[in-house]
């Protein structure tokens, strides 16, 4: 069995208030605070998410679209599903991407990809060792959003990317899991009472939020934290957000990141 089930690396970190340096300064660059749409990629093989800038990520990080066999998508916002790109990524393929969804989710067919229709609280066989299960996210309904449960040789992913707090049955359906990573949602910086707070985390309530988890064995003290989706116009300084996280044990995710678990 190799050390590692997963090998992660962050494509992009944003929430949508994207950055004009994107198309200048840092056209061919990551950077910590001019962040790219979220996406993040498992093993160069398994991709969550696939929006605004998808290509331009894959092109900075130096992965080829070929090797992608299965898209994970959380919901139909442009900013993770953005059907030219996914086109895009499927052309470059000899055999057909495929791309996991919710079931209600409403999308059209896309060349030379093959639509898997999730049902809620299922867990999936992708290849290789992996499943991957969506769970209902607090998010806009009419998107269809999900957050996924990857797990792999004893290890396991909650990407809980876009959606605030836990819906009370993923909740119960992740009691006890002792998750192995756990990337939330920390579009909110830290202050109180932005309104966004029926739809993303902030800091405080992510503060909130670790001691029940860990109360109900969803993280433990081995787990890795790490907040992704990240508004850059509602937070200090990745720099300084780091050391906010830091006091709560969690990483701040950047474009470019690379984590093992």
């Amino acid at each position: 069995m190799n050390k590692y089930a997963f090998k992660i690396k962050f494509l992009g970190t944003c929430a949508c208030d994207f950055s004009s340096k994107l198309n200048a300064e840092f056209k061919n660059s990551f950077d910590l605070d001019a962040r790219r749409s979220s996406s993040m990629l498992i093993n160069n093989t398994y991709l969550v998410d696939a929006g605004d800038h998808i290509l331009d990520s894959l092109r900075i990080a130096n992965k080829n679209a070929e090797d992608i066999t299965d898209l994970f998508i959380t919901h139909t916002h442009s900013d993770h599903f953005n059907c030219e790109n996914i086109a895009s990524i499927a052309s470059e393929k000899s055999e057909p991407l495929h791309l996991y969804i919710r079931e209600d989710a409403q999308i059209d067919d896309i060349a030379n990809v093959d639509i898997i229709r999730m049902t809620p609280y299922k867990k999936y066989c992708v290849g290789n060792g992996l499943t991957v299960t969506a769970l209902c996210a607090n998010h806009d309904p009419e998107t269809a959003p999900s957050h996924f449960l990857f797990e792999r040789d004893g290890k396991s992913i909650f990407y809980g990317c876009d959606g605030a707090w836990l819906l009370c049955r993923t909740y119960n359906f992740l009691k006890g899991m002792e998750l192995s990573l756990a990337v939330l949602d920390c579009t909110v910086g830290d202050y109180e009472g932005d309104w966004r707070m029926a739809e993303h985390n902030s800091i405080p309530m992510i503060r909130l939020m670790l001691p029940s988890l860990k109360n109900a064995k969803i993280i433990n003290s081995e787990t890795k934290i790490c907040f992704s989706h990240i508004a850059p116009s509602l937070h200090k300084s990745h720099k300084d957000t780091e050391l906010i996280a830091k006091e709560l044990g969690a990483y701040v995710a950047y474009d470019g990141l690379d984590m093992e678990v």
